[in-house]
């Protein structure tokens, strides 16, 4: 059905607004059509879709704790467990980093740190502890004679994380997280073989621990893996609160007193 060209004319349109407005005035809310219409019923594009069944699982999902057990127990030296830990992909963290971080420092050295997680400057890096909070360490550590780039295990520390790869916004690892990293965390423990641990914050203690509350059990020590552990404030805490360092510096006096 064609458009009557009467309508497109000036006149023609001033003529159907003017039918409009005499309707209006007459009470007239809406157009009626020549067919009924059911206001009950749906259109097409509000009718809720019909979903496809999905389609049957093929496959059981691995477990992520008892795949990191796997590979972290097949790793005979620390160069083979790095290797396993960079293949590793079932941790969504590693997604969005950019470095799988492994250690630092001296692996024959008595004392052993335990970190929580990469940063922004240890991600760009691949190395645990370089930023400003690990440049702090370094200096707490030298105050009382130990030094990560030392030759020799009696002066020396060997530093790593729980998490190889850095939380988005630097957040908090998940207990999941620190669950699928643990197997790793211990099989690293076993092939350093420390004489000592020191674990600084809440995330190392939660994952050797099975606690947290760092500011509590900083200072007091605990066993784990059946080594001694030294709970520790992390050094980013200290640059954010910088009258704990006295209680930092008591505890690496207790930490030098149990080395002799």
């Amino acid at each position: 059905m064609g458009i009557d060209p009467n309508i497109l004319a000036p006149e023609g349109w001033h003529a159907a607004l003017a039918a409009l407005e005499w309707q209006m005035d007459l009470g007239v809310t809406e157009i009626t059509g020549e067919d009924p219409v059911d206001r009950y019923a749906l259109p097409d594009s509000l009718k809720p879709a019909v979903r496809a069944p999905a389609p049957a699982a093929t496959e059981v999902p691995l477990d992520a704790v008892s795949s990191a057990r796997a590979a972290a127990a097949a790793a005979p030296t620390l160069e083979a467990l790095r290797d396993a830990l960079t293949a590793f992909e079932l941790c969504e963290l590693k997604r969005g980093a950019k470095s799988t971080v492994f250690a630092d420092g001296n692996p024959k050295a008595r004392v052993l740190i335990l970190g929580e997680a990469p940063g922004r400057d240890e991600d760009l890096e691949g190395r645990p502890f370089v930023g400003s909070a690990g440049q702090l360490l370094d200096r707490m550590f030298a105050a009382i004679g130990l030094s990560r780039t030392s030759p020799d295990p009696a002066t020396a520390i060997y530093v790593t994380n729980v998490m190889p790869w850095r939380p988005p916004q630097n957040r908090d690892p998940t207990p999941e997280e620190i669950a699928m990293m643990r197997p790793f965390v211990e099989r690293h423990i076993e092939l350093a073989d420390p004489a000592l641990i020191v674990v600084m914050g809440n995330t190392p203690c939660q994952c050797l621990l099975d606690t947290k509350g760092i500011l509590r059990l900083r200072g007091t020590w605990a066993q784990a893996l059946g080594r001694p552990v030294l709970p520790m404030t992390h050094p980013a805490y200290l640059l954010r609160n910088p009258a704990a360092k006295r209680e930092a510096w008591a505890d690496l006096l207790a930490l030098k007193g149990r080395l002799g």
